[in-house]
């Protein structure tokens, strides 16, 4: 007297048809978010990068230049005698689309400012949306 149960093709067609809704409804709300933590990581970055070159100006009375760039936060440069780095605990990241960050020595504001940024998901320079640059700097 064994008696199986099983669903009937309209029960799983219900079911099918619910998950399908649901996914329609939550799938673009979790791409957007996305979107939006790559730009907060990148802003993060931008504020940790911009603080740790602030602090080697401290110790070495100056900005890293253009040339040096970023890696001089975790490498010594030859001509730094008060450098006490590494500045980060950790590599140099790139944004958060995979392109590296920007730094340019002097930046807008003359010899006491620099440049930092990130070009966006495009990583070209000027764009919206996505495709904005991201900039912090010190001016």
């Amino acid at each position: 007297m064994n008696k199986r149960r099983a669903f009937t093709l309209i029960e799983l067609m219900v079911v099918i048809l619910i998950l399908g809704i649901l996914a329609a409804l939550i799938l673009p709300q979790v791409i957007g978010r996305q979107d939006q933590a790559k730009v907060g990581a990148a802003k993060r970055d931008l504020a940790t990068l911009s603080d740790e070159i602030s602090q080697f100006r401290l110790d070495c009375d100056r900005y890293p230049s253009t040339e040096e760039g970023l890696n001089s936060l975790m490498v010594q440069p030859n001509d730094a005698p008060g450098w006490h780095g590494p500045y980060s605990r950790k590599a140099i990241p790139n944004d958060p689309w995979g392109h590296p960050y920007v730094y340019q020595y002097p930046g807008p504001g003359g010899n006491d400012s620099f440049l930092l940024a990130s070009y966006g998901k495009d990583g070209v320079e000027g764009g919206e949306g996505d495709n904005a640059d991201l900039v912090d700097g010190q001016e």
